[in-house]
Formats: C-alpha cells, structure tokens, sequence
C-alpha cells in the first residue's frame, strides 16, 4: 500500500514537472523550408528559426555575417555585401552574400604585435522579428551568421521641444 502511495506521487509529480518543462520550452512554428533554392558551389545554406513571441511587433532580428580571425589592435570589417533575393512565386525573401572573407581595417600603430581571435563582419543589417518565417542565408562555406534579438522599450517617450 505504502509503495503504491510513494509511486502514485512521483508520478504525478513527474508529470506536473514535465507539464512545467513545456510551458517553458520555447514554441516555434512548423519549419519549411524546401522552398528555398539549394546552395550554388561554395556556398552553404544556413537559416535562423525564430520561436514565437509576444508583441512580434515590438522585435526586431539584427543579423551579422562574418568570420573569427586572428587580428591585432585595429577596427577591422569584412568587405562584401549582403542582397536580399525575392523567392519567386512566395512572396519570401531570402538573403545572399557576396564576400571573399577579405577583412579592411584602420591603420593604427598597435604598440604591441599581440593578436586575438575577433568576429569580424560584413555591415550588420536589422530586419523585422516573423516567427512564422525562417531567415535563410546563403553564404560562402568559411562565413558564419550571428544574430540578436531587439526589443524596443515598453514605454513610448517624448522629445524635449525648445
């Protein structure tokens, strides 16, 4: 009897924690992306889900295309550009990048030669937050992409007038 009491609350308790773990767990809507074209040679197709969130409108998807070197002191910057393409017949857009990895940077004289390992990118871009659409890349196959979610403040404010 007592074995059956002790059995009968760890499962409802395991079951009310597996109950909590859901409410948690982030939801995303159903992922399609087929679509989209495949890669072209030297190229990879990468994509951002994004789970579903309250006031989408109040989000936004900053987005960075880039790759870690090895690099002194210096502000460096990939040189490239990113184009959004139309996927005829969907209405979608998806996004392509023209780059070499080739990084510029300023010229300042760095007192010691010391490097480190830094996310170097192409000009960061900022789009609107749609979880029921994945943001679809195709990259060079040594670039990488990095995002950031934006929220906007909840409370709208005034500017000074003179």
């Amino acid at each position: 009897m007592r074995f059956s009491k002790t059995l009968m609350t760890g499962l409802i308790m395991f079951a009310g924690v597996n109950a909590f773990a859901q409410k948690k767990a982030e939801k995303f809507e159903k992922l399609e992306i087929e679509m989209f074209p495949k890669a072209k040679e030297g190229f990879k197709q990468v994509y951002i889900q994004l789970p579903v969130a309250k006031n989408e409108n109040d989000l936004k998807v900053e987005f960075f295309v880039g790759a870690e070197k090895m690099l002194d002191c210096n502000n460096y910057f990939l040189m490239g550009n990113v184009k959004t393409q139309d996927l005829q017949g969907w209405g979608y857009n998806y996004y392509e990048v023209e780059s070499n990895g080739e990084a510029a940077g300023t010229l300042m004289g760095c007192r010691d030669q010391k490097k480190t390992k830094k996310f170097v990118t192409l000009q960061p871009e900022i789009v609107r937050y749609n979880s029921k659409l994945p943001l679809v890349f195709y990259v060079p196959k040594d670039l990488e992409v990095r995002y950031r979610v934006l929220r906007a403040d909840a409370k709208m404010k005034s500017a000074v007038q003179r």
